[in-house]
């Protein structure tokens, strides 16, 4: 009887393992929540199967010419090209994370690149950034360690949007983005630690414009504007950045105006101060990029305060869950 009980215990016990196994769930070292092996939809134009590593046709823009490479070779060149290949192991894995992520939902929602022939492209303008030359061990270590792995809410890839640096507070997608759609759910505004480690003109930046630049850029919105004499901030969004722009009576959405007159000029719509002097527009402002979803330079504090890859995407993601979707 006795003997009876033990067998029955040990089975109890045993259970949890064995299906846990079944299960598909891999336990990483150091690790409490392992990302769970899930069956998501892989588009069909780059799938090898269910549970196998996608390969990818990428239009190389420098060349012209399209390339075929496994996945995470692909994610390995994004996040070199994105962040300096000697930063935090775990910031860099963060990376690999939504890289990854960016690209299932790129395809899943567009079918491909805007390049005939080629699912992605190294065109910053209309994926990601990508260096491969810039791929070290580091690099390589972050990639593996997060093989496989995207971020998912309702079982669905996420829009994996990241910017460079938050000025210490992320946005809204709508803010931020002048996004059209609903507000996604799992987009979050947050106190970005964004390191002073970032160059001092991503920080707080000056850029001086001439009127005929800001014309030709209003121009390019189908807009006119005339001969203006004042710039002003007629809106704002809950993390202070500007959602509205007015030259003279011309009113414009600022995240699309970044965009027309130079998002690496124009670094944020977080501006500090908008000014017009004889020929020229002066704008001042924190921090650089849209400022939704992750701060590359927030994932670097956090990485060297011993986050996880895993835990700095929930930093800055709502209720989103890392799975694993090949080995």
């Amino acid at each position: 009887m006795l003997k009876s009980k033990l067998i029955k215990v040990l089975t109890l016990l045993l259970i949890p393992v064995l299906l846990g196994s079944c299960a598909g769930v891999r336990q990483r070292p150091g690790e409490d929540t392992p990302p769970e092996l899930v069956r998501l939809k892989i588009p069909g134009s780059i799938s090898r199967g269910q549970g196998k590593e996608p390969v990818l046709k990428v239009y190389i823009k420098d060349t012209g010419q399209i390339k075929e490479l496994p996945f995470e070779q692909y994610v390995a060149g994004v996040v070199a090209g994105e962040m300096k290949n000697d930063w935090p192991e775990e910031a860099l894995a963060a990376q690999a994370i939504l890289a990854r992520t960016f690209v299932m939902e790129f395809i899943t929602e567009k079918g491909g690149s805007k390049y005939s022939g080629a699912d992605v492209s190294t065109d910053i303008e209309e994926v990601q950034a990508w260096n491969e030359e810039a791929v070290n061990e580091r690099v390589k270590r972050a990639v593996n360690k997060t093989r496989g792995e995207v971020a998912v809410y309702n079982n669905q890839y996420i829009k994996a949007w990241f910017h460079s640096n938050a000025g210490g507070k992320t946005a809204s997608a709508k803010e931020g983005l002048a996004f059209r759609e609903k507000e996604p759910p799992y987009v979050k505004m947050v106190t970005s630690p964004d390191s002073d480690k970032a160059p001092k003109d991503e920080q707080n930046w000056t850029a001086e414009f001439t009127k005929q630049e800001i014309a030709k850029a209003l121009q390019d919105m189908g807009k006119e504007a005339g001969d203006f004499t004042s710039v002003k901030i007629s809106g704002k969004g809950p993390s202070g950045r500007a959602t509205e722009l007015i030259f003279g009576n011309t009113k414009v959405s600022a995240p699309e105006f970044r965009i027309a007159v130079g998002s690496t000029r124009m670094k944020s719509t977080l501006l500090t101060a908008v000014d017009v002097h004889g020929d020229k527009v002066i704008l001042k402002g924190k921090g650089y990029g849209h400022g939704v979803g992750m701060s590359q330079w927030g994932a670097y504090t956090l990485a060297e305060r011993g986050r996880k890859a895993e835990e700095i995407v929930d930093y800055y993601f709502k209720n989103v869950r890392i799975v694993k979707i090949w080995e």
